[in-house]
């Protein structure tokens, strides 16, 4: 359990670390190129959620990320079946929920300002925490498909 708690802690330490200097050295809308027609730092403001769904609904979004942290914390804390990489799984999910959340409460949207370009599409603007959740929940994925083919295959 403390493991999942220090890796949400990291995670959400780099994630905040990197969009505080980013607003420090930017403006909204300013981008660097950082590999020609790849990557830029694009920074952003985002009122919604992933691909800016649910635009403009920062109060529904801050409920619902804080009724799934207070789910997974609970759930970290008093599940006796928990295996240790998925308290790093955890942590990745958690502590991107938690960046994501601490910008809606401080700064009123996310700060999103990874700007990929791959042959021509012009892929989201996402950021750190956007990893962390995408990530955890492809694992978290992978992890529930593969103990129901145990499942039937054990039967």
């Amino acid at each position: 359990m403390k493991k999942t708690f220090l890796i949400s802690f990291i995670c959400l330490f780099f994630d905040q670390i990197v969009k505080f200097f980013l607003l420090k050295f930017l403006n909204v809308g300013e981008s660097v190129i950082i590999i020609k027609n790849f990557l830029s730092i694009t920074l952003v403001k985002n009122t919604g959620a992933a691909f800016s769904i649910l635009r403009s609904h920062s109060f529904l979004l801050i409920i619902l990320s804080v009724i799934v942290l207070l789910s997974l914390g609970y759930y970290v804390i008093k599940a006796s079946d928990i295996k240790r990489y998925e308290y790093v799984i955890y942590g990745f999910l958690i502590g991107g929920i938690l960046g994501n959340l601490i910008d809606r409460f401080i700064r009123g949207a996310v700060i999103d300002y990874l700007d990929f370009n791959i042959l021509g599409y012009e892929a989201p603007i996402f950021n750190f925490a956007d990893i962390c959740i995408v990530v955890s929940m492809f694992l978290l994925l992978i992890l529930t498909v593969g103990d129901d083919k145990n499942e039937v295959s054990s039967r």
